[in-house]
C-alpha cells in the first residue's frame, strides 16, 4: 500500500484562480528527489491506481462539483507522478488561449496572469495538436516557451503534457514540470495521466452542461436577460439585504408603446430581434451591481440596488430617453422608432414587500400608458413632468 505520507495534495502550494479570492500558502516539499518509491512492487501500484479510478469514478457519479473532481486529480498526480509543478490549463475559446485555472507548486501564484496562445510552447501546441508530448530536454526542443520560466523564477527542464479532449473538442491540457527522473516517464505512468486527464475532461464537460442548463432556467431566451422567475429571486434577496443594512432599492418597469405594431408590421422575428437590441442596451445602461430582466412581452424591469427612489427616477429619465431617441435595428436598414411608459417604485418609500414593490411599479407604468405614454409615473408621485426636458439636463450635468 502506498504510504499516507506520499498522498501529497494537501501539503503543496494550490493555487485556484478563478471563484477563490483569497490563497492560503502551504508547506513547501524539502528538497528531495521526487519520482516514486522504488520499493512500491507492481501489484501495490496496481491496486492504487484502481483505487483511484473508483474514487474518480465516485466523484463523477455522486457531485457534479467541478473542484471536487479536479482536487481529486491534483491530489492523484502528486501522489503517483510527484512532479515539481504542474497544471491545469483550461482554452478560452473567445480568445484562442490558454490560462491556467488550477497550478500546483512553488511557482503556482505568478502563473495567475500568464496566458498562452494556441500553438505557442509545448502547451500551447498540445492544444492545437491535441497531442500528447513527453520532452525530456526543453533545451533541445524548439516549441519550449521560455518566457514562463522568466516570469516563474523557475527552471523547467522536462515537461509532460496530455491534451484535456471531450471526444474531438481539446478543452484544455495538463502540463507536468521537471517529472522525469533517472527512471524517465514510462508508458504506464503515461497511460495512467491520460486517464486522469480523461476524468477532468468529463468533470470539465458537466460542469460546463450543469452551468448551461442553470443559465437556462433563469434567463430569457429571445433577449438573454434574466427572466421573472429569477427575478423574483433576486427581489426577495435584494428586500433580506435591504433590511439587515438598512438599504434603499428601487425598481423601474419599462412597456414599449404600440409594439404591436412593429410585429404586425415587420414580423415578430424582427420584433424580437428589436427585444433583444433593446434589453442589450438597457443593460449596457445599467451599472455592474444593477440587474436587468425581461418581465414578459415586451415589458423589462431594471433593479437598482442601494438607490433611493429620486436617484431612480433620474436613471428612469435617461432610460426613456435612450428609448425613444435610439433609432433601432438601423444596422438592418429597418430604422425602427419606439417610445416607453415607465413606472418607479422604491423600497422601503413605497412598499416594505416584494407584492408590493411589483405592484406599485407596474401601476405607475400602466398609468404612463393609459394617458399619453411616452413618459415616467412614481408610485405616489403620478406622472413627472417633463421626462425627456429633465432627462437632457441631467445628462448635462
Amino acid at each position: 500500500m502506498l504510504s499516507p505520507a506520499r498522498c501529497s495534495g494537501l501539503n503543496r502550494d494550490i493555487i485556484r484562480f478563478r471563484d477563490q479570492p483569497s490563497v492560503e500558502e502551504a508547506k513547501q516539499f524539502p528538497a528531495v528527489d521526487r519520482r516514486r518509491n522504488p520499493a512500491v512492487s507492481g501489484d501495490q501500484r496496481e491496486a492504487g491506481e484502481v483505487a483511484v479510478f473508483q474514487e474518480l469514478g465516485k466523484a463523477l457519479t455522486s457531485s457534479l462539483q467541478l473542484d471536487q473532481v479536479l482536487r481529486t486529480i491534483m491530489e492523484k498526480i502528486d501522489e503517483f507522478l510527484q512532479p515539481e509543478n504542474w497544471s491545469l490549463l483550461l482554452l478560452d475559446e473567445a480568445k484562442q488561449e490558454l490560462y491556467f485555472e488550477l497550478a500546483v507548486g512553488k511557482a503556482s501564484q505568478a502563473l495567475k496572469d500568464v496566458r498562452i496562445k494556441i500553438g505557442q510552447g509545448i502547451a500551447g501546441w498540445v492544444a492545437q495538436h491535441g497531442e500528447t508530448v513527453v520532452v525530456p530536454d526543453t533545451s533541445k526542443d524548439t516549441r519550449f516557451f521560455s518566457q514562463v520560466d522568466e516570469k516563474t523564477k523557475t527552471e523547467t527542464q522536462s515537461i509532460v503534457a496530455v491534451p484535456v479532449k471531450f471526444r474531438d473538442t481539446c478543452l484544455g491540457v495538463i502540463e507536468l514540470i521537471n517529472c522525469l527522473g533517472p527512471d524517465g516517464f514510462n508508458n504506464r505512468d503515461l497511460k495512467l495521466l491520460e486517464a486522469l486527464s480523461d476524468f477532468a475532461a468529463i468533470a470539465l464537460e458537466n460542469a460546463r452542461h450543469v452551468k448551461r442548463i442553470h443559465e437556462l432556467t433563469i434567463t430569457d431566451d429571445c433577449t438573454s436577460l434574466y427572466n421573472a422567475r429569477h427575478m423574483s429571486f433576486i427581489l426577495e434577496t435584494e428586500i433580506y439585504r435591504s433590511q439587515r443594512y438598512n438599504y434603499q432599492f428601487s425598481l423601474v418597469f419599462i412597456d414599449l408603446d404600440h409594439f404591436k405594431q412593429v410585429n404586425d408590421t415587420h414580423g415578430h422575428l424582427v420584433g424580437s430581434r428589436l427585444l433583444a437590441e433593446i434589453g442589450n442596451a438597457l443593460k449596457a445602461h445599467c451599472r455592474l451591481i444593477d440587474f436587468a430582466f425581461r418581465y414578459g412581452g415586451d415589458e423589462f424591469v431594471i433593479l437598482l440596488p442601494q438607490t433611493a427612489k429620486e436617484n431612480a427616477l433620474n436613471v428612469a429619465r435617461r432610460l426613456h430617453k435612450l428609448v425613444r431617441e435610439t433609432v433601432w435595428l438601423e444596422a438592418e436598414g429597418l430604422g425602427i422608432k419606439l417610445t416607453p411608459s415607465l413606472g418607479v417604485a422604491s423600497y422601503p418609500t413605497d412598499s416594505r414587500t416584494k407584492e408590493g414593490l411589483l405592484h406599485l411599479a407596474d401601476e405607475a407604468m400602466y398609468l404612463v400608458k393609459n394617458t399619453n405614454r411616452d413618459s415616467v409615473a412614481a408610485a405616489n408621485m403620478g406622472i413627472l413632468p417633463d421626462t425627456t426636458t429633465a432627462a437632457t439636463a441631467e445628462s448635462a450635468n
